[in-house]
């Protein structure tokens, strides 16, 4: 018979053992991403050998996500959904695939982002599937989250469902809303010619210049006014810039990369009307594409996914977690944006991204028994209703 999923030592084996396996990003990281595929299947393997249905969709060529599915019957359809890809590993100070745990905290690269919340979601189905579910609780194990998110936007177009919890690491909070994103490109055109022709050459550099200008401005006097309860203010940043063949040659053409960081509410098109305006105040011409965008979240408080989330954590910590928003971008807008109402409540730690990583073993734990609590509750309340499209 197999433990309980629910242990502690349950949860820290099958968290070392998601780390023990290399899940780099292949767009991140050429040289070592080897991508989701090794992670999934053990995904696969694991809940299949504790009688959970799991199977494998591929995203992409070589970029599978692991799915799964315990429960049944006329009740809701609840996701949970964890991104098992991590970043690359240059300049890390542990070793990033060789697990180690001390002082109730396991390190390594992915421990806390995400493959705490993953480990979380296997416990926790591990665990329904022991239990006779009104409703259904699929598992969304998914790739490509560091980069492009291709793993869940190929989830929402399989499935259907009526709410979604996102495990990434929140310390314990219930997060209803996180900010969106635009990458813009600007080109500006110039005249090449001599350095020495003043009189014929245009830089596009010096054009750029004065739009530069202009949206740093735009983000100081009008977007750090407008501010969001949970996420706080909407920003832009010039990221990127390239221009110029030469010393002594007036640049024909100047690049401009642009990051905004967009509020609930915002839209794409309102994003580049705004560049646009900025780059008309700044007496110059421009053309602006969207090279990326990602929506952002917001979850009415009520919701019946954040009511379950919240009761859940109650019971299993003794106390209603605080409510929050975050800055950064998560695949809990993908699900959002296909209709699914979607939170966020996932473990505690530090390190994304960074040199040492690590997440502490006993939120994953607590994580793991407020999922089975939340999908408990969020089953139990009857006939589905309205539902995202395929």
């Amino acid at each position: 018979m197999q433990p309980d999923p629910l242990s502690r030592d349950a949860v820290q084996e099958v968290l070392a053992r998601l780390v023990r396996i290399p899940s780099v990003n292949p767009a991140l990281a050429p040289g070592e991403g080897t991508g989701e595929e090794a992670v999934a299947r053990f995904a696969v393997e694991w809940l299949t050998a504790r009688g959970v249905r799991a199977w494998l969709e591929e995203a992409a060529p070589g970029r599978p996500n692991a799915v799964a599915e315990v429960g049944g019957g006329d009740g809701p359809t609840l996701v949970l959904c964890a991104h098992l890809d991590t970043v690359g590993t240059a300049g890390m100070e542990i070793p990033p695939f060789e697990p180690r745990v001390e002082g109730g905290r396991l390190y390594g690269r992915g421990s806390y982002d995400m493959k705490g919340g993953a480990a979380a979601i296997l416990a926790a189905l591990a665990a329904l599937a022991r239990e006779g579910l009104t409703g259904r609780v699929l598992g969304a194990l998914v790739c490509d989250e560091e980069y492009a998110s291709i793993g869940a936007s190929d989830f929402v177009r399989r499935h259907r469902a009526d709410a979604c919890i996102v495990t990434e690491p929140s310390e314990g909070r219930l997060i209803l809303a996180h900010k969106g994103f635009v990458w813009l490109e600007l080109v500006t055109r110039g005249v090449a010619a001599h350095g020495s022709r003043w009189d014929l050459g245009v830089s596009a550099i010096g054009r750029m210049g004065r739009i530069i200008a202009a949206l740093e401005e735009l983000d100081r006097t009008e977007l750090r006014r407008r501010v969001h309860p949970l996420v706080g203010p909407a920003s832009l940043h010039c990221a990127l810039i390239e221009g110029g063949t030469g010393l002594s040659t007036y640049a024909a053409e100047c690049r401009l990369s642009v990051e905004r960081r967009t509020l609930p509410g915002e839209t794409t098109a309102q994003v580049v009307a705004e560049v646009e305006a900025a780059v008309r105040r700044a007496g110059e011409e421009a053309e602006v594409r969207v090279l990326l965008d990602r929506p952002p979240l917001e979850c009415d408080r009520d919701a019946d996914i954040a009511r379950c989330v919240r009761s859940a954590a109650a019971a299993v910590t003794g106390a209603e977690p605080e409510e929050a928003g975050v800055a950064y971008w998560m695949d809990a807008a993908v699900f959002a944006g296909a209709g699914v109402p979607t939170v966020n409540y996932g473990p505690a730690g530090a390190g994304a991204h960074a040199a040492v990583e690590w997440v502490e073993v006993d939120s994953v734990v607590t994580c793991a028994r407020v999922l089975v609590e939340a999908a408990r509750a969020f089953c139990a309340r009857g006939a589905p209703g309205t539902r995202s499209a395929p």
